[in-house]
C-alpha cells in the first residue's frame, strides 16, 4: 500500500476510550498531526460506560467523515466495526489496549499510538472479512473481527485480573489460563457449512478470522481475514496428558493425528453444547451460551492503514 497526502477537506472522527489515553497531551498532538497531514480538524467522540463506541460511531457516520478511527482496546474496535461493516466508510485503528488483536494481525504499530494514527491519515484502504455471530437462537447479531470462543478460552477472559493485566499485559491471561485448567469437558455438536454434526466432548471451541491471538501465538495458522473463510479450533484434552497434547497441537508444527486439537474451516458453523458455557468475542466476555451460529461476510469492512514491514 502506498502512502498519500490527504486531499483538502478530508476529515476523520476519533471514537476514543478516554480511560486508555496514554497522556493528557495525546489529543493535542493528534490534532496537530491532522493539520500537518492536510486533514481538517477531526471529530473527537469519547466513549462512556453506557455507550462503549456504537453511538459515537453512528454519529460519525451520520456526519459524513472519511474515516472513523477506533482509539482504544479491542472492545472499542469491535463497537466501531459493528457500525461500519457493510458501509463504504473506512475504519482506522489507534491501538490503546492490552491485546490490540486486530492491530497486531494487521501489522499496525501497537507501541506508538501517534505513529498508528499517522498511518491512518497517510495510508490507504484494504478490506477484511467480518464474522457475524448469533447466540442461543436469538435475534441479536454480534460481529467479531479476530476470534470468538465458547468454553475455556472465554473463561480465561472472564477471570483475568485487570490490575495484573495493567502491570504485565497479556501475561495476565496466562495466569488466568493456569487457574482455569481444571474443569470438565462438555458434550458438543459442531456442524460446518450445514454438514452432519461432529460429536465431541470439548473444553473449548474457538472461531477465528485472524491467525494471532494472545502473545502473538498463531492459534489459526491458515486463517486469512480476506479469504471469506472462518476457521474453527476444537480443544478436547483427554486423560492426564490431555493438556500437554493441546499445547503440542497449538504450539507445535502440526496437528495431524492429534485428537486433543482439531481444526475445521468453512463459511458457516453451528456449535451446540449440553450446558451453557462462557462466551467471548475478540477478548470481551459476554456471558454464557449453549448455542453459537457464525457466518462470514467477505470483505465487509474497509480498513485505512499503513502496515509495517513484517
Amino acid at each position: 500500500m502506498t502512502e498519500n497526502k490527504a486531499p483538502k477537506g478530508q476529515r476523520a472522527a476519533v471514537v476514543v476510550n478516554p480511560a486508555k489515553l496514554p497522556d493528557g497531551q495525546f489529543k493535542d498532538r493528534f490534532l496537530q498531526l491532522c493539520s500537518d497531514s492536510g486533514w481538517d480538524e477531526p471529530l473527537w467522540l469519547e466513549t462512556t460506560e453506557e455507550d462503549p463506541g456504537t453511538g459515537q460511531a453512528e454519529d460519525a457516520l451520520e456526519a459524513g467523515v472519511d474515516v472513523v478511527i477506533a482509539a482504544g482496546g479491542d472492545g472499542t474496535v469491535r463497537c466501531v466495526a459493528a457500525v461500519l461493516a457493510g458501509t463504504d466508510t473506512a475504519m482506522g485503528l489507534i491501538p490503546l489496549g492490552t491485546g490490540n488483536l486486530l492491530a497486531r494481525n494487521l501489522q499496525i504499530n501497537v507501541l506508538d499510538p501517534l505513529s498508528a494514527g499517522q498511518g491512518v491519515l497517510t495510508g490507504s484502504e484494504t478490506r477484511i472479512d467480518v464474522i457475524r455471530a448469533v447466540l442461543d437462537h436469538g435475534r441479536e447479531e454480534h460481529i467479531f473481527l479476530v476470534a470468538a470462543g465458547l468454553g475455556y478460552d472465554a473463561a480465561i477472559m472472564a477471570d483475568t485480573n485487570d490490575a495484573l493485566k495493567d502491570r504485565v499485559g497479556w501475561l495476565a491471561y496466562v495466569e488466568a489460563g493456569i487457574r482455569k485448567l481444571p474443569g470438565k469437558a462438555v458434550p458438543a455438536r459442531i456442524s460446518v457449512d450445514g454438514q452432519p454434526p461432529i460429536h465431541r466432548k470439548v473444553r473449548s471451541v474457538m472461531v477465528g478470522n485472524c491467525g494471532k491471538l494472545m502473545g502473538d501465538v498463531q492459534f489459526f495458522p491458515e486463517a486469512l481475514f480476506t479469504d471469506g473463510i472462518l476457521d474453527l479450533l476444537v480443544l478436547a484434552p483427554r486423560g492426564r496428558l490431555g493438556w500437554l497434547n493441546v499445547v503440542a497441537g497449538v504450539f507445535g508444527k502440526g496437528r495431524r493425528g492429534n485428537k486433543s486439537v482439531q481444526s475445521h474451516s468453512g463459511r458457516t458453523a453451528e456449535i451446540d453444547v449440553d450446558s451453557p458455557q462462557p462466551f467471548q468475542l475478540d477478548g470481551d466476555h459476554l456471558g454464557t451460551a449453549a448455542h453459537l451460529k457464525v457466518s462470514v461476510e467477505p470483505q465487509a469492512l474497509a480498513i485505512r492503514m499503513t502496515a509495517r514491514d513484517a
